[in-house]
């Protein structure tokens, strides 16, 4: 099995974990009832997506 031959110190471990991080998910407002939705996916308050109604949402 392969072994470390030397130890890694924490700054070099740090820099190389430095690009491993979460970004947020992009969102956008739905221009027909103006509220927040992922970016290019149907808006689930509405239920638009690109001005046309795609699914209909039931009221109550």
């Amino acid at each position: 099995m392969a072994n470390p031959k030397h130890k890694i110190s924490k700054a070099r471990r740090d820099k190389r974990r430095s690009h491993l991080k979460l970004t947020p998910p992009n969102l956008s407002t739905c221009p027909q009832c103006h509220e927040l939705k992922p970016s290019h996916m149907t808006c689930l308050n509405c239920g638009t997506y690109n001005g046309t109604a795609i699914i209909s949402v039931e009221e109550g």
